[in-house]
């Protein structure tokens, strides 16, 4: 009796496993119809039902959705999904095609450097997949002008830079050239101020020295006339007194 028990539980769980079996194998049919039909976004939902399945958690259903997500250009997520795959005992042919999926989805997110290192890991397990050689032969292409024009905006950044010193520099003596004439202007200005001040000092010193009227002056000079007649007269007194004195002598 226990013995058929026994066989009954074990034949119910066969059953059941077997019920999940077709169930997974059902959601991948539909979800590889969905993927040929370039219905991406139904087959990433057949595909994931069929992981969710996946009783022995196989790497199978994990690539499918990555490679739907990425038809769905959903490649940070994609890189997700390849990158999950790594924890699995996987072959090296399997260990190519997930590294080459992965570079590829990192070359469409732009990650370059990351890119070429998949497709190297692709090409480390399956050397003669020409496709990854030409992808990564194309990513370090796409590297080498990144970094080329990378190198050229930083060129033209210190330019730009030395430029605006110069700029700077130039308006800077152009300031001082103006602040100089600007100083001679003023110190010529304050010049002509002390002469036009000296001339005006002058005039009014000329101005203020008193005139004499004709009147004046002719009576000034008549004085002066008078001046001197009355010295030559005194002049002869004194000479005709001497003379007399000498002749009072004589006699």
């Amino acid at each position: 009796m226990k013995s058929f028990k026994l066989i009954f539980i074990f034949s119910l769980v066969l059953l059941t496993m077997n019920a999940f079996a077709q169930k997974e194998r059902k959601y991948i049919r539909q979800g590889n119809n969905e993927y040929d039909n370039e219905n991406f976004e139904n087959s990433e939902i057949s595909y994931r039902k069929a992981m969710d399945l996946d009783e022995k958690k196989t790497h199978k259903p994990l690539f499918n959705v990555g490679d739907a997500l990425y038809k769905q250009e959903k490649y940070e997520e994609a890189v997700d999904q390849f990158n999950n795959l790594s924890d699995y005992e996987l072959s090296k042919e399997e260990k190519a095609k997930i590294y080459h999926n992965l570079g590829n989805s990192l070359l469409k997110n732009n990650k370059l450097q990351e890119s070429i290192n998949a497709y190297k890991n692709a090409l480390r397990n399956n050397p003669n997949d020409m496709d990854t050689k030409y992808n990564l032969a194309y990513a370090q292409k796409k590297l080498e002008e990144q970094q080329q024009q990378q190198q050229n905006q930083d060129q033209d950044q210190d330019q730009n830079k030395d430029q605006d010193k110069n700029d700077q520099e130039q308006n800077k003596d152009q300031q001082n050239q103006d602040q100089n004439k600007d100083n001679q202007d003023q110190n010529k200005d304050q010049n002509q101020d002390n002469q036009d001040k000296n001339k005006d000092q002058q005039e009014q010193q000329q101005q203020q020295q008193p005139e004499i009227s004709k009147e004046d002056a002719e009576r000034i000079l008549q004085a002066l006339a008078n001046d001197e007649k009355d010295t030559q007269k005194k002049v002869k007194e004194q000479q005709a007194a001497a003379a007399k004195v000498k002749v009072e002598k004589e006699w």
